[in-house]
């Protein structure tokens, strides 16, 4: 059997996705971040916005690959595959937000953090079940079918978000038809509180408008295979992500465009904007052959999941070996801070925890071991 003709521009678009979701997500202390490496307020979009939809987007170019086998594939099997993938990944996401397990309780002893205020949904668990139910539409239904059915998820959420939530304000963070159904499908403290009150940006309503930048990876890295890497495929990508761009901006103004939300603007707008970055890619790396950079961000490419749980877990070890300090805050005050004071500072403790992360993709690579989930 032929093996699957690889593009190294895709390998490299996932590989920068999980190097700056790393470097967005783990700021240093002690200073506020450039605005363009935060998350915008509410409405509104930054650069930060577009990470973990070009991870899902990355996800649905992976399937373009893995998913060929499953033509030859038994139906329960596939389903097995399917299933047994989705909820592995989900369990991961939420042993992560329990982790480490334990705590320490006022006593000065080890107790067992309390499941009851375990986060259920989150990161990792967006992209199982954005995974999974791609791969349900896209292996047993039509291309046309599939399509028909992201046009009717994207119209049908901002449906609901009209109908069913707050009546002055359906976009507003508190009493959005998302955090309804969260708060009353999973209770307040199974729910993310980062923001202040009980809502999740993650949450379950949002997932359903979130499949559609798998399901236009996929498509997208379908295309390519072929397509191939010519300039025909190129001008196409770049016109259907201008497209794309065009419609969500114009959309802007009756649909805001806010990640939180994960509104079908702001999935338009992030899947043009993915599609564009791969159509350049493909020129950068496939067309004029500018590859010396590009091991780099491979290094993250081959291990994408397990380097992104690794850059989760990593401080929260630190900080339970020693209980007693913030590592985090401890190594910015006294070494960030203090050679680059500000915004500044901040952005270079987020290097060099990415370049630690990307260490550890190094030596699995070096030694060919790549943790597939």
């Amino acid at each position: 059997m032929n093996q699957p003709q690889r593009f190294l521009s895709l390998d490299v678009f996932r590989g920068m996705t999980v190097c700056f979701m790393i470097i967005v997500n783990t700021p240093g202390s002690g200073a506020e971040p450039f605005a363009m490496l935060q998350h915008a307020a509410w409405h509104g979009f930054t650069p930060t916005d577009l990470v973990f939809p070009s991870f899902l987007f990355a996800v649905g170019n992976a399937m373009s690959f893995s998913m060929k086998k499953f033509a030859q594939m038994e139906n329960a099997a596939v389903l097995a595959k399917i299933f047994k993938r989705t909820l592995l990944i989900f369990l991961i996401g939420y042993l992560m937000y329990w982790f480490p397990f334990f705590g320490y309780n006022e006593s000065g002893g080890i107790s067992l953090s309390p499941i009851s205020h375990t986060r259920i949904f989150g990161v990792l668990q967006r992209i199982a079940l954005c995974y999974g139910l791609a791969s349900l539409l896209i292996h047993y239904f039509s291309t046309r079918t599939v399509v028909l059915i992201s046009v009717l998820f994207l119209i049908g959420y901002w449906a609901v978000l009209l109908l069913f939530g707050n009546a002055a304000d359906p976009y507003s963070m508190i009493g959005n038809a998302g955090q309804y159904l969260d708060l009353h499908l999973l209770g307040d403290q199974h729910l993310y509180h980062g923001e202040g009150i009980a809502f999740d940006p993650e949450g379950i309503l949002s997932t359903i408008p979130a499949c559609v930048n798998v399901i236009i990876g996929y498509y997208a890295g379908r295309f390519i295979q072929e397509k191939g890497k010519g300039y025909e495929t190129i001008s196409k990508l770049l016109l259907a992500g201008g497209l794309l761009i065009l419609l969500a901006i114009s959309l802007n103004g009756v649909f805001p465009i806010n990640k939180k939300l994960w509104t079908s603007s702001f999935v338009l707008i992030t899947c043009g904007l993915d599609l564009v970055m791969i159509g350049s890619l493909i020129y950068v790396v496939e067309v004029k052959s500018y590859m010396k950079w590009t091991s780099f961000f491979t290094v993250f490419g081959k291990n994408p999941l397990f380097i992104y749980i690794v850059s989760e877990i990593l401080l929260i070890i630190i900080n339970t070996l020693f209980p007693n300090s913030d590592f985090n805050r401890w190594i910015n005050n006294n070494f960030f801070q203090a050679i680059a004071p500000g915004a500044l500072g901040s952005l270079l403790f987020a290097i060099c925890f990415m370049l630690v992360c990307w260490v550890v993709g190094y030596i699995l690579d070096k030694r060919k071991i790549y943790i597939r989930v």
